[in-house]
């Protein structure tokens, strides 16, 4: 027992060790990275001083097995020590592989043999064996499982040791004291050299463990924190969008204030210090504009750096985080705090990832953005493109009749009025209000029906009620109807007809145009909307329409055409709730 807790207490040095596995970044990417050369090297370092200390701080066996509790000094001839030097060896080939393993044994031996003691050559020889076989079996559990087990760190501390008590017994001269030698010591060097391998590996394993759930819980608080402030971020750095952004991440993280900045002015702030740091004002701290300049992170670790010079303020340390669209810095995120010593490590990798999230959501906002614009630029190109040869037939009749009918030319003056008041607005908006679009269409029959009098028969059913306000693209409408005149009654001077629907149907806006025109040959009827199809105009009214209304809805909107030599039946289906 008395061995045992010596040994104990000696495996604690391997605690020391392992704090500078879990505690020490260099270290650290070791266990991540132990084949690199560099890391190679910080082991057989690292591993080469314990083996060679755990030599010294081993206790004497003499022949007689009683304890000597030092062995600074050399040992005597037929004595032998008990210490942590195989502990040390195995745990090397268990995390650094075979080659390390053998490294550290062959350096740990050196000072053994020089020790000296009851034939020093055994440990020569067991030492090697210990660093190949847990070099090997470390290799094989990572490769297997990726990582090494508690248990099967202890099953192979237990079998090292047994091999260290095996090369005793076939190695000594003298079997019978080497026989007491090992039935005085195995038990105690066994039971410390397996506990001392599950103590280091244990720590090891729970700090990970305890790492990647701290890394997981920020993970998650980043992910909540970017989906919350995604659709203010995409609008862009103002008042409005920043003064929101600052209260979600002052709920979500452990701060005392957060702000928010452009380059030249504080958009928003929240928590301590809001009465006297307040959001539209000039952006004087150096370490913010340092933060601009730099691009980089910067820290405040005092109050006279934050640069706040209200008597009362109870911030005194920040972190500025530079917020970036296409690399260059268009903003800030600021993180203060009442107490240095509450800014850990932590808050500044956070800090650091939502700074890059942040600056991701800006350039997508941006994006957005710019795709809009030219979506909308595109929009009002293709309806600036609507029916500018129906303007000069229009003014043609209006001129003939000017003569032989006054009254009637000052009407259709009126509904000329109307048409080109309706078209400007709908150059100007992408949707516009029902009654707007039927008012449109009633002023082109008037001014058609001037020039063929009595040639087509027109019906429009509303179907919608009053007090419903539905919008729809400019010209929809009206595009189908001039259509249908344009098109469909070719040849046909008589019983020419034309009804428009206009109905709700399962929160879609119904428009249905049917005449009983010639019809669509086939050939051009699958074209219809796709492509410009060869006419009498420029065959693009129809893909124009179509353009117009991907834009606007994508697959949710519809125009379908129906036709035979009976007629034609067009359908626009619009969904309400786009609008």
């Amino acid at each position: 027992m008395t061995l045992f807790l010596i040994m104990m207490e000696r495996a604690g040095l391997i605690i020391l060790l392992s704090y500078g596995f879990v505690h020490i970044p260099m270290i650290k990417e070791t266990l991540n990275y132990p084949k690199k050369a560099k890391n190679q090297f910080i082991l057989l370092c690292l591993f080469s001083v314990f083996a060679t200390i755990s030599n010294f701080t081993g206790v004497e066996i003499k022949a007689d097995l009683s304890i000597v509790n030092q062995t600074l000094s050399h040992i005597a001839d037929q004595s032998s020590v008990a210490n942590t030097r195989v502990l040390t060896i195995g745990m090397a080939g268990l995390i650094g592989g075979p080659f390390i393993g053998i490294v550290v044994g062959l350096i740990s031996v050196f000072f053994r043999y020089l020790q000296g003691g009851l034939s020093p050559y055994i440990y020569v020889v067991s030492s090697l064996l210990i660093g190949l076989f847990s070099g090997i079996s470390g290799h094989y559990f990572r490769k297997s499982s990726g990582e090494i087990t508690v248990r099967q760190g202890m099953l192979i501390g237990f079998l090292m040791e047994v091999l260290q008590m095996v090369c005793i017994l076939l190695l000594s001269p003298k079997f019978e004291q080497a026989w007491r030698l090992v039935a005085f010591i195995s038990l105690p060097m066994i039971l410390s050299n397996t506990l001392g391998v599950g103590i280091f590996i244990s720590i090891i394993t729970a700090t990970k463990k305890l790492e990647d759930q701290a890394k997981a819980v920020q993970t998650h608080q980043v992910l909540e924190l970017t989906n919350l402030t995604l659709p203010y971020l995409r609008q862009g750095l103002s008042i409005e969008s920043c003064q929101p952004v600052a209260k979600i991440i002052y709920q979500h993280m452990n701060v005392s204030a957060v702000s928010l900045t452009n380059t030249t002015t504080i958009l928003a702030f929240v928590g301590m210090g809001s009465d006297h740091h307040l959001p539209n004002t000039a952006l004087l701290t150096e370490l913010a504009k340092r933060a601009i300049a730099t691009g980089k992170l910067t820290i405040g670790r005092t109050k006279s750096e934050i640069e706040c010079h209200h008597p009362n303020c109870p911030l005194t340390s920040a972190i500025v985080i530079p917020l970036k669209w296409h690399e260059e810095t268009i903003g800030t995120l600021k993180l203060y705090f009442s107490n240095e010593e509450k800014m850990t490590y932590a808050d500044q990798q956070m800090a650091m990832g939502l700074g890059n999230i942040f600056s991701t959501q800006l350039a997508l906002g941006q994006a957005e953005e710019a795709a809009r614009l030219l979506s909308d630029a595109e929009l009002k190109s293709l309806q600036a493109q609507v029916n500018p040869h129906f303007l000069f037939n229009a003014l043609n009749t209006i001129s003939a009749l000017i003569r032989m009918d006054s009254e009637k030319a000052r009407y259709l003056v009126g509904e000329f009025s109307k048409f080109i008041r309706s078209n400007l607005q709908g150059t100007r908006n992408n949707i516009i209000p029902l009654e707007n679009e039927i008012e449109q269409v009633n002023a082109f029959l008037a001014l058609e029906n001037a020039r063929f009098p009595d040639n087509v028969q027109f019906e429009m059913h509303n179907n919608i009620p009053v007090n419903q306000k539905v919008s729809l693209p400019p010209f929809t409408l009206q595009i189908l109807v001039e259509n249908a005149y344009k098109h469909a009654f070719d040849k046909q001077e008589n019983g020419n007809k034309l009804c428009v629907d206009i109905s709700i149907k399962r929160n879609d806006l119904l428009l249905v145009v049917t005449d009983n025109g010639i019809g669509i040959p086939k050939d051009k009827l699958k074209l219809l909307g796709k492509q410009k199809v060869k006419s009498k105009g420029n065959g693009s009214a129809i893909e124009n329409l179509n353009k117009r209304l991907h834009f606007l809805y994508g697959t949710k909107a519809k125009l379908h055409f129906e036709s035979s030599s009976k007629g034609t039946q067009v359908t626009v289906k619009i969904p309400l709730e786009e609008m």
